[in-house]
C-alpha cells in the first residue's frame, strides 16, 4: 500500500524535506489587510514584516474549512491508497479539527493532531515520514506517532513583545517594560498550547545560547534530528551546530519560519524543536 503523507504548511518543513517525500502540504492563509495570501504562494514572512512597518496593522490568519480538507484529501489520494495528515495543534487553531470532519468522509485518511507548531509540528511529520519508510501500516503508524506527539520539545524566544502586543496578548506597559529591562521571554509547546516558561535578559544573540543549554538540560534529544526555526537571520548557526553535533545530532535543519508564526512573533525569533527522550 502506498501511504501519502499531508501537512498544513505552518510545519514550516524545510522544501527540500517537502520535495524528497512528496510531502502534500496545505498553503495557510493570512490577510494583509484585503490581500488574502497563502503561505509560500503569494506571501512570505518578509511581506509581513513590510506590512506592519509600513501600517502599524497586525496581519491576520485564518484556517482551511472541512470542504477545503476534503478537496486536499481527494487530490492527494489520486497518487496514493492511503493518506495520513499531520495538522497544527487543535489547542492552538481549529484546523486540526477540520480536518478530521473531513476525513471522515474517507476510510483511508487519517489524522494525527501534532499537538505543536512550526516546527515542532514538523518534528511530528518527520517521525511519519520515518515509518512509513519502514513499511509500516497506516494504523500502526498513527498509533505510535499520535503516542510520541507529548514528547516533542518545541521552545522559541522571542525578541520582541510588539507583535504579541499587537494582537492582543500583551499589555502595552509589559511591553515597555520588556523593551527597557531588554527581556526575551521563552515560549514553550506544553499539552499543545503556547506558554511562558521564562524570562531572560539581553542582546538575543547571547540570550540564544543561554536557551539553548538550558534546553537541552532539561530536555536532550532522543535521536539525530533538530530544527532550528528563526523569523529573521540571529547569529547563532556556529554555536548551535557545534554544540548538537557534540549531542551527536547529525541532521540539523535551519528553517525559516512561516507568516501565519511570523504575525506572533516577529523579528528575531528563534527556535529548538526536537523529539525529546
Amino acid at each position: 500500500m502506498r501511504i501519502g503523507i499531508s501537512a498544513d504548511s505552518t510545519c514550516d518543513l524545510p522544501q527540500e524535506l517537502v520535495e524528497k517525500y512528496d510531502i502534500r502540504l496545505n498553503a495557510m492563509p493570512f490577510s494583509l489587510g484585503e490581500r488574502l495570501c497563502h503561505d509560500g504562494v503569494d506571501g512570505t514572512s518578509q511581506d509581513v514584516f513590510d506590512y506592519v512597518q509600513k501600517t502599524g496593522k497586525l496581519p491576520t490568519t485564518s484556517a482551511y474549512n472541512a470542504f477545503e480538507y476534503k478537496e486536499h484529501f481527494e487530490k492527494a489520494l489520486k497518487d496514493y491508497d492511503a493518506l495520513i495528515h499531520v495538522s497544527f495543534s487543535t489547542e492552538v487553531s481549529s484546523t486540526g479539527n477540520n480536518a478530521r470532519l473531513a476525513a471522515e468522509e474517507f476510510d483511508n485518511v487519517y489524522v494525527i493532531d501534532s499537538r505543536n507548531l512550526s516546527a515542532g509540528f514538523a518534528t511530528v511529520v518527520m517521525e511519519v515520514v520515518d515509518r512509513v519508510n519502514a513499511g509500516m501500516e497506516a494504523n500502526k503508524i498513527v498509533e505510535e506517532v499520535s503516542a510520541l506527539v507529548d514528547k516533542v520539545q518545541s521552545s522559541f524566544i522571542l525578541d520582541t513583545l510588539k507583535y504579541l502586543h499587537k494582537g492582543g496578548r500583551c499589555s502595552g506597559i509589559a511591553v515597555l517594560g520588556a523593551n527597557i529591562l531588554k527581556i526575551k521571554p521563552r515560549i514553550s509547546v506544553i499539552n499543545g498550547k503556547m506558554e511562558v516558561t521564562k524570562k531572560y535578559r539581553g542582546k538575543i544573540e547571547e540570550v540564544a545560547k543561554t536557551f539553548f543549554e538550558e534546553t537541552i538540560t532539561e530536555c536532550p534529544p532522543a535521536n539525530k534530528r533538530a530544527f532550528v526555526v528563526m523569523s529573521t537571520p540571529v547569529d547563532v548557526k556556529e554555536y548551535f551546530d557545534r554544540r548538537l553535533k557534540e549531542l551527536g545530532v547529525e541532521e540539523v535543519y535551519y528553517v525559516q519560519a512561516g507568516p501565519s508564526i511570523c504575525i506572533h512573533c516577529g523579528e528575531k525569533t528563534v527556535g529548538l524543536m526536537y523529539l525529546g527522550k
